[in-house]
């Protein structure tokens, strides 16, 4: 009886090795990620995996080039507040899908990509062919970048939460009776209705695209 013949190993690669870390990342966060695991996770030993990313660093580097590349800058063309709303989405849902990677981004040693720097310079760009003043495009940037880095690291958070807040609520109790509108906000939380349908995100950035109309 021959003996049963094993499938070849898929031969290693840069772009291989990091969807695997992208993989491993997204599963148990940053701090889980280790070139031992990572080899394991390929089939191949830690130290073969130096051939195609030069160390830690340029591995973290690699995966959250494949973070930005799922976002889109705002495009050249169109109505302004059509492309900025747009890419602001997809940064916001990027993020959402990497919940390890907001953090990253905003560190001064990882943060700046060349992709990142690119999207920078595109809404910059697109403030300024707006019409605005120097004064309200560097602070439409800041507003616009807050949003969507400050709203993803909040909803981040809270989608650590429990799926049964019972206990919590409960506990709270009796302080949520003294808060008339803290709980008819709890309430809403665990009531059905078509405000679940509305993304707090976007509602957000509405809000900031109206005003900037105002000035323009």
């Amino acid at each position: 009886m021959a003996a049963p013949q094993l499938e070849p190993r898929l031969p290693l690669s840069r772009e291989r090795i990091l969807e695997a870390a992208l993989e491993l990342a997204d599963a148990g966060g940053i701090e889980s990620l280790t070139m031992r695991k990572l080899g394991r996770a390929l089939g191949f030993e830690a130290m073969s995996l130096y051939n195609y990313v030069a160390n830690k660093d340029d591995l973290l580097d690699g995966i959250l080039d494949l973070v930005l590349a799922e976002s889109e800058p705002p495009a050249p063309e169109g109505e302004w507040d059509v492309a900025v709303r747009a890419s602001a989405v997809s940064v916001h849902h990027a993020l959402r899908r990497h919940t390890w990677a907001c953090g990253l981004l905003m560190s001064p040693e990882r943060g700046i990509r060349p992709a990142r720097l690119r999207y920078m310079d595109l809404l910059l760009g697109r403030l300024r062919e707006a019409g605005f003043s120097a004064d309200t495009t560097y602070h439409a940037y800041h507003v616009l970048d807050g949003h969507i880095f400050g709203y993803s690291i909040w909803e981040i958070s809270h989608m650590q939460a429990p799926a049964d807040p019972g206990p919590i609520l409960e506990r709270l109790g009796p302080l949520l009776a003294r808060l008339p509108d803290l709980k008819a906000h709890a309430d809403a939380h665990l009531a059905e209705g078509p405000h679940h349908d509305v993304s707090a995100f976007e509602f957000g950035l509405d809000l900031i695209l109206d005003g900037l109309h105002d000035r323009e």
